[in-house]
């Protein structure tokens, strides 16, 4: 009888256990689908050890703001426990600047606020100072470094926490950098080229404030092929200089230069004469005894050790021939020395149209779209 009751209770233990068994069989087989689901994505330049759902964000057609916030809400709308919280936000970082929205402020807030609240919270020193909870800590600080990056200026784990210092040190930082400019620009670079030529310019001359930044239209001159615009930037000490030039030492329109107004490049032209040679110490002579030994005109600030800069422009097309146009109509603003003094073009860098990278970026996906 005992015997009996023993082998029975063996049979439903055994019983029992290869359920079990087949639960958890069935769990990682199920995790395992999960795990092929996904891919390890490492960040450029940062080794970003997060598993992020494949295509969660790269099958998306419609990518403006609100499609990035609405699976922000998808994501959040999981549960309170919010597993992968981390990788999530790191994915989603990393495609800010295909949806546009790296300068948004409220998108950031979107993903700060997909971390769990009250977990991270230190409760003693030692876990403050030892970064309780350090990869969730370092993601948002990752998230703040971004928000740094594009100018953008949350409490989740307490004021002894990372993230916090860092927002501290920002807040202090920030604001100055800001502000400490003196030549500021508009928030956004303005897109027309014209008026970024004018920037550009007007940031370059302000080291002499009597410089004027004056706009032709090459088609004022008639001999002119190009028909498009040229801003032009000189001083009336620009002018003396060009006035008291030699007739037969040549003077050289070099470019083009770059020159980077935040993310924008804009090409610039500069018309340029030899430096004028300095006197060596040998050369000095006695002012109490030499007769005109004291009259030494020191070089002013246009003059430089690699040449003299006597004016700058940018143009439309960035052409020779609206340089050619723009020393014309310089002879006839008031340098009517350059009716004399020859002028020779040294065009070493590839010149093209006047444009913005979003223009370029435009233009490089079109033949794309076009092939497919």
């Amino acid at each position: 009888m005992y015997r009996k009751l023993y082998f029975s209770a063996a049979r439903c233990l055994k019983l029992k256990v290869n359920s079990t068994w087949t639960q958890r069989e069935d769990i990682l087989r199920a995790k395992s689908v999960c795990w092929s689901q996904c891919k390890l994505a490492s960040s450029a330049g940062n080794n970003d050890r997060s598993v992020v759902v494949r295509d969660l964000f790269e099958q998306v057609t419609d990518k403006n703001k609100e499609t990035y916030l609405d699976m922000v809400k998808i994501f959040e709308s999981r549960g309170s426990h919010r597993r992968g919280h981390v990788e999530f936000i790191y994915s989603a970082m990393r495609h800010m600047e295909e949806f546009g929205v790296e300068k948004e402020l409220q998108v950031y807030k979107a993903l700060i606020d997909v971390l769990p609240k009250g977990r991270f919270i230190p409760t003693n020193i030692f876990q403050a100072e030892f970064m309780h909870y350090p990869k969730q800590q370092q993601c948002v600080i990752d998230v703040l470094e971004k928000m740094e990056n594009n100018d953008i200026l949350v409490n989740i784990f307490g004021r002894k926490g990372h993230p916090v210092r860092k927002y501290w040190r920002m807040m202090y930082w920030m604001p100055k950098f800001k502000n400490i400019s003196p030549w500021p620009l508009p928030r956004p670079i303005p897109q027309d080229s014209q008026l970024l030529a004018r920037l550009a310019l007007s940031r370059m001359s302000s080291v002499d404030l009597q410089t004027s930044v004056c706009t032709y239209q090459t088609s004022a001159h008639a001999d002119s092929l190009d028909d498009t615009w040229v801003v032009s930037a000189q001083s009336p000490l620009q002018r003396k200089l060009l006035d008291a030039h030699p007739h037969n030492v040549p003077v050289y329109v070099e470019g083009a230069f770059l020159v980077w107004l935040r993310e924008v490049p804009v090409n610039y032209f500069i018309l340029r004469a030899e430096a004028r040679p300095r006197p060596y110490v040998s050369s000095l002579r006695d002012p109490f005894s030499e007769e005109g030994a004291g009259e030494y005109v020191p070089p002013t600030v246009h003059e430089q050790d690699d040449g003299t800069i006597l004016a700058m422009c940018a143009t439309g097309t960035s052409s020779r021939d609206s340089l050619l146009s723009w020393v014309r109509l310089l002879e006839r603003d008031g340098n009517p020395a350059l009716g004399h003094v020859p002028v020779l073009f040294k065009l070493r860098s590839p010149l093209g149209e006047l444009t913005t990278l979003e223009e370029d970026q435009m233009r490089i996906k079109a033949p794309e779209s076009e092939s497919a």
